[in-house]
């Protein structure tokens, strides 16, 4: 197994254009690991640099405490997994598996021995003798990982490995990724746009925008805790609700105002917000956080204008407008709630987990962090 560092490592191509810029992060041994952001910010290309498929312009890659950047990628022992699965079409399953490790010249007994153990692991064992013409997109990508297993890497790189999957074999194979890695306890990184997998899967999660590392931590953490509006936005489904407004005093408190909405701000982050009393803010809340009825002493009704009801099967979405004002506002609710496009309706805010960010840059300003009680709730 292998721990990977970083150290202000950049990746700029030809004409400026920066790939990554200044990433420090660490892996440690046998922890499984997300890069998780929009297409174009520099995920796969980290994960390339550290597999040696890419050059790096500037800093350095650890492997085990050894600087590996001018290490050939094959002498890395580092598996990485594509996204378009990259098998022989010529070859059946057997053979693709055991293409690897025929080329670095192991006995036909290892080889033999090494492919049937992991078509085992995989549940392949009935298809060794199709091509990949002949096999699910399910199938392929077990294939994949198997042609990585067999080669006993100290890590596994995974890039974007489920997207070209449906909605239901994603699921399996999330599954399947996590029980593998628990299983062989390898070193991971999982490349991926996918906010599920990022919550579902990883011990930590690392959130990069624009070719820079924005936030790293436990999923339920960073979800939590978000240290900014971009974070805030991206890792969720509906995304954070994000609202403009100001930050005012009442009597000896402070409130949220926006028009068609005042919102008392919890004790216990007065203190935190003070000194922003009197200026423009960005107001956080999670589409969780809205419920039909009052929800304990930090509720605080919300009078929308329904625009749309999302009927999801487990759970309904609920997408209003905040009375007399443009700002959209998304809630999820039960599955039982009904409301018509064009009623109004008042919701109840649980401001026990809100946020505010600057106007500026979208910084989160910083408060009290969410306990473990209330991680745990919105688990």
């Amino acid at each position: 197994m292998a721990s990977i560092e970083l150290r202000q490592v950049s990746k700029i191509y030809p004409g400026s254009a920066a790939g990554v810029k200044d990433i420090d992060l660490s892996v440690a041994d046998g922890e499984f690991v997300i890069f998780l952001g929009p297409s174009g910010c520099g995920k796969s290309t980290l994960l390339r640099s550290i597999a040696g498929l890419e050059s790096i312009t500037a800093g350095d890659i650890l492997i085990n405490g050894e600087i590996v950047n001018h290490v050939a990628p094959r002498d890395r022992n580092i598996a990485v997994v594509f996204q378009s699965y990259a098998l022989y079409p010529h070859m059946n399953v057997w053979q693709n598996m055991a293409f690897g490790l025929r080329m670095r010249g192991s006995p036909a007994e290892e080889i033999d021995a090494k492919v049937k153990e992991a078509a085992e692991l995989l549940g392949l064992t009935p298809l060794m003798q199709r091509r990949p013409s002949a096999l699910s997109g399910g199938q392929r990508q077990r294939v994949a990982l198997g042609r990585a297993i067999v080669r006993d890497p100290q890590a596994f790189l995974l890039d974007e490995p489920l997207s070209n999957l449906d909605a239901q074999l994603r699921a399996e194979m999330r599954l399947e990724l996590v029980r593998l890695h628990r299983k062989l306890g390898r070193t991971t990184i999982h490349v991926t746009h996918d906010q599920v997998e990022a919550m579902t899967m990883g011990d930590r999660i690392f959130i990069m925008k624009d070719g820079r590392l924005i936030q790293q931590g436990p999923p339920l953490e960073v979800y939590a805790n978000p240290a900014d509006t971009f974070v805030a936005g991206f890792l969720a489904s509906p995304p954070m609700n994000l609202v403009s407004g100001r930050l005012v005093e009442v009597g000896d408190g402070l409130a949220f105002r926006t028009d068609g909405a005042m919102l008392p701000i919890p004790a216990a982050f007065r203190a935190a917000y003070a000194a922003w009393a009197g200026k423009p803010v960005i107001f956080g809340l999670r589409s969780e956080d809205f419920h039909a009825a009052p929800n304990g002493d930090s509720s605080a009704p919300l009078t929308l204008q329904v625009e749309a009801v999302e009927a999801l099967g487990p759970e309904n979405i609920l997408i209003g407008r905040l009375a007399g004002a443009p700002t959209q506002v998304s809630a999820r609710l039960s599955r039982h709630y009904s409301a018509q496009p064009g009623e109004s309706v008042t919701l109840y805010a649980d401001l026990t987990p809100m946020h505010l960010f600057t106007p500026e840059d979208g910084k989160a300003i910083p408060r009290p962090r969410a306990a473990p009680a209330l991680l745990r709730r919105h688990a």
